[in-house]
């Protein structure tokens, strides 16, 4: 099932979501994300042992690094989603909103005798989200004034490609600091995330306020994740999912290292380069008052193809939706959403 996570306690918008769409594209802004769990895994062995359990090549992640990881199941299906920051005595983890206990029971059923310790710290800790071009100027607000390095992303190897060709570090590396009031910057793709007390948050937004770096809403901080083709674990996965469908192979999995749940999996469909599904982008020809929702069947001359995930009105695209549709669906189709026609978005950046 789509779409069952909800972004329920954060603001939407603060009055003007376009606007606000614009000032993420062009300059920055801060995005209240206080709602996505946060886990903590401290010990001696927590970066081998996560190694282990997850897609994502983590034995040396050096400390103030970030990344991204996946838990997958037996057969190679996306269960939990994952960006993390080590600051060199403790792993923390974002999740999508209401998934941090499950993460947790499922690392507490793993931990056997290894010197960890799991914590879920989501009524401590908050995250905030600076979006855009300007974010280092916003973080040099909160007093980080040595920029942080831009993400590192290693491209994804073509199938079967030869043994060792595949650094043996995480495939994204994204540079970490702490903040001088507490907690930690993470720069990211789309700018930076802040990972700080609760008790924090109302201080860090008015120092930004002041800096000049506004407010902005979820929809505002989604209608750029969709036009950008980042999924979003709930929304653009379901059950079936696995990593390759929603190009999440760059960010979340080191197709070289060692054994863990679903591997065979994902060795075998990359070396096939064969998915089932595949993650577009999907222009609608009207954008209707009540968007549809996560996991509306998209049709194809009447037979059901895929689902929806997110559906946004963007500032100069209009009404867009990601999906994740059958591999054989051909990129001119013209498909069908909710009565609406849509069409695929062909010119990928990433690809």
């Amino acid at each position: 099932m789509t779409g069952i996570w909800q972004d329920e306690g954060v603001a939407a918008h603060h009055g003007d979501p376009f606007r606000e769409q614009r000032v993420l594209a062009e300059a920055v802004g801060v995005v209240d994300r206080s709602n996505r769990g946060v886990l903590t895994v401290s010990g001696p062995d927590r970066l081998g042992w996560l190694h282990n359990l997850t897609t994502q090549y983590l034995s040396d992640l050096a400390p103030l690094t970030g990344t991204e990881l996946l838990v997958l199941s037996p057969h190679g299906h996306i269960e939990h989603h994952a960006v993390v920051v080590d600051d060199g005595e403790t792993s923390w983890l974002d999740v999508e909103p209401g998934t941090a206990p499950a993460l947790l029971e499922f690392l507490e059923r793993m931990r056997f005798l290894t010197r960890v310790e799991c914590r879920d710290v989501s009524t401590e800790y908050a995250v905030l989200s600076l979006v855009g071009p300007s974010t280092p100027r916003a973080l040099a607000a909160l007093g980080l004034t040595d920029p942080l390095a831009e993400p590192d992303i290693l491209p994804v190897p073509g199938p079967k490609f030869p043994s060792g060709s595949i650094p043996p570090r995480p495939t994204a590396l994204y540079a970490a600091a702490r903040l001088p009031d507490g907690g930690l910057a993470r720069r990211m793709p789309y700018g930076a995330d802040l990972l700080i007390p609760r008790s924090a948050v109302a201080g860090t937004l008015a120092t930004l306020a002041a800096a000049d770096v506004p407010a902005c809403g979820t929809w505002a901080f989604e209608a750029l994740r969709v036009a950008a083709r980042r999924p979003r674990l709930g929304y653009e996965t379901d059950h079936r999912t696995i990593p390759h469908e929603v190009n999440w192979l760059a960010t979340t999995v080191q197709l070289e290292k060692g054994c863990y749940r679903g591997q065979e999996t994902v060795a075998r469909v990359h070396n096939l380069g064969r998915p089932p599904r595949r993650l577009v982008l999907l222009h609608l020809d009207q954008t209707p008052v009540e968007l549809p929702a996560a996991g509306t069947p998209v049709e194809l001359n009447g037979r059901q193809v895929g689902f929806v995930g997110t559906v946004v009105r963007h500032y100069e695209l209009g009404g867009i939706a990601l999906a994740v549709i059958k591999r054989t669906t051909p990129d001119d189709a013209v498909l069908s959403v909710a009565g609406m026609n849509a069409t695929i978005d062909t010119d990928d950046p990433a690809s």
